[in-house]
């Protein structure tokens, strides 16, 4: 089952276009959607998943109309938002059996065996009694899921699901996403480039509420190999090196800035050739776009 986004639009009252035409293919498995904040994103995940209107475009998901069904979408839906809360004094059994009954699973046995099956999936099984306050931050994000699987969804959008976790609690989490991308299209929308690059097999990059870029990250990478120099410089260089080479990124290092730039050619002065990574993908089309928009 693909999700299938045509000429998806959105401007809000003040003028801001947040969406502008957007239209993806995103069949079975982990999606990576890619930009960094305001870019569109959450405007996009809201709207697939039938929390706002948008003004033009179509979205189908395999037949479901998801503009116009969207009781029909929500029954096949799940959702983890950038930010939710959560009850602090009950415990993750109790509260995800309150969200089965919500989600209409009426039937005591079954909607006991889901949840605990939907803990162990998420590692909470052993905490399952404990009140969520004691929680922490990666563990509040697999009850999230957990919460967004109870009815079996063949789409699941995670809105910056990774943001603030660490290193033990993030790879935990991709775990969880990696085996529900076998049977599900998931969309994962971040400014996390590492998440994308270890989970994703198909990705977008969005900035100012247009699709700049969209493939495999792979190939991505590979269209952009030889094309990417380094060179470490002092501070006060930096706004000439910006004015005559496309600089796409700097980083402190030893307290020097390093920038990395693209050039067709060789560009000498220095540089040296660099492996392409997926982050200077990203940072280039950043960049790119942003040029465009001010031109």
């Amino acid at each position: 089952m693909n999700l299938t986004i045509n000429n998806l639009s959105k401007t809000y009252s003040n003028g801001i276009k947040a969406l502008q035409n957007i239209s993806l293919e995103i069949p079975t498995g982990m999606f990576g959607l890619l930009g960094p904040n305001g870019a569109g994103k959450s405007t996009l995940m809201r709207t697939l998943s039938t929390l706002q209107e948008a003004d033009s475009g179509s979205v189908f998901l395999g037949d479901i109309d998801v503009l116009k069904q969207k009781n029909e979408l929500r029954q096949v839906l799940g959702y983890l938002p950038q930010q939710f809360g959560l009850y602090p004094k009950i415990s993750a059994e109790v509260l995800l059996n309150h969200f089965a009954v919500l989600k209409g699973i009426s039937n005591k046995s079954e909607r006991q065996e889901l949840v605990k099956a939907l803990l162990q999936k998420t590692n909470l099984y052993e905490v399952r009694k404990q009140n969520l306050k004691g929680y922490s931050g990666g563990m509040k994000q697999r009850f999230g899921i957990a919460q967004a699987l109870l009815n079996n969804p063949k789409l699941l959008i995670v809105d910056e699901p990774t943001a603030g976790l660490d290193p033990v609690e993030r790879n935990r989490f991709y775990n969880v996403l990696s085996e529900l991308g076998e049977q599900t299209v998931v969309i994962l929308s971040t400014h996390i480039v590492d998440d994308v690059k270890e989970l994703c097999t198909n990705m977008a990059i969005i900035n100012q509420g247009q699709v700049c870029l969209k493939g495999n990250p792979i190939q991505i990478m590979e269209d952009l190999k030889g094309k990417v120099y380094k060179k470490t410089i002092e501070k006060p260089e930096l706004n000439g090196y910006k004015q005559n080479y496309q600089v796409i990124s700097e980083k402190l290092f030893l307290g020097k800035p390093t920038i990395h730039i693209v050039s067709d050619n060789d560009p000498g002065d220095g540089f040296i050739g660099v492996n392409t990574s997926l982050e200077d993908v990203y940072f280039s089309q950043i960049f790119s776009n942003t040029n465009l928009k001010s031109n």
